[in-house]
């Protein structure tokens, strides 16, 4: 079975192995720390914008689920969704990154989709979607021999118990998992059709500390169900069924509590009328 394309490569970051590695390693950031204590972290939630806006914080939170000892199984949450949506996965083959393919864990995406409904992608039949795609390079780097299951959730309840689901069959067939979720925050300004609080400074200062703030908020404290029902009515996160369900099978995993590594948004990158919030969390 062929590859599936690495469709952003080049556009939203770097296109080649070189200009990866050097982007990934100019990213890590040793001040960026995570507080587990002897706990390991078993999954987070990651941006997924172009990696000059947000890749340092995907970066970052996914060099802490790194596992030296032995390979492991990536549950990857990601899709722009609505709560009508059908479920997506990539059941088989292999995903193209520059620093090499990563290979789908059939295993456990065969056995899910024979539990759920799921439209299956293929790797020359899928819907075009960076939310997944933008953290391939960065799984493949931190974690080599990692197999993936990515799909997509929709913003509803029903999607966090095929979250626990998945985790519980990857978990009973002796895999060591960790779970991803792919959102970014509030889309916020005339380009998004979302500006309550007008534009200017007072409008950014709104997204950052009341807006984005809930859903970040939520995320830490792992409150998946008000997660969703909180992005659906304040557009505080556009892949909240992706976030949820990260929580939710992070708390399969065991975890007790999410910390925020960092959070930042566009317009500290490109000061605009129109912006996006990013924030990095880890779960153990």
């Amino acid at each position: 079975m062929e590859a599936r394309n690495a469709d952003f490569a080049g556009s939203w970051y770097p296109g080649n192995k070189s200009g990866c590695m050097k982007a990934i390693e100019d990213f890590i950031d040793p001040e960026l720390l995570c507080h587990s204590g002897t706990k390991r972290p078993v999954g987070g939630i990651v941006p997924h914008a172009g990696w000059i806006f947000s890749g340092k914080i995907a970066c970052n939170v996914i060099k802490f689920l790194k596992d030296e000892e032995e390979p492991v199984t990536c549950i990857l949450f990601g899709h722009h969704m609505h709560p009508g949506s059908s479920n997506a996965i990539m059941s088989r083959g292999r995903w193209n990154t520059p620093l090499g393919e990563l290979e789908i864990d059939e295993e456990v995406a065969e056995k899910l989709t024979s539990e759920y409904p799921f439209t299956i992608e293929t790797p020359l039949n899928y819907e075009q979607d960076n939310t997944i795609e933008l953290q391939l390079p960065f799984i493949k780097y931190f974690l080599p021999e990692c197999r993936i299951v990515p799909m997509g959730l929709p913003p509803k309840t029903a999607s966090l118990e095929i979250a626990r689901r998945a985790v519980e069959i990857s978990e009973g067939m002796g895999k060591k998992t960790i779970v991803l979720g792919s959102t970014d925050l509030t889309h916020y300004g005339y380009n998004y059709g979302f500006y309550p609080k007008g534009v200017g400074i007072e409008a950014v200062e709104w997204v950052k500390n009341v807006n984005d703030r809930r859903a970040v908020d939520l995320m830490e404290n792992m409150e998946s169900t008000r997660l969703i029902s909180d992005a659906l009515e304040n557009s505080n996160a556009c892949c909240s069924g992706a976030a949820a369900s990260a929580v939710e099978g992070a708390k399969a995993l065991g975890a007790g509590t999410g910390q925020i590594i960092a959070y930042g948004t566009s317009y500290d990158v490109r000061p605009d009328s129109s912006f996006v919030g990013y924030v990095g969390v880890v779960f153990y």
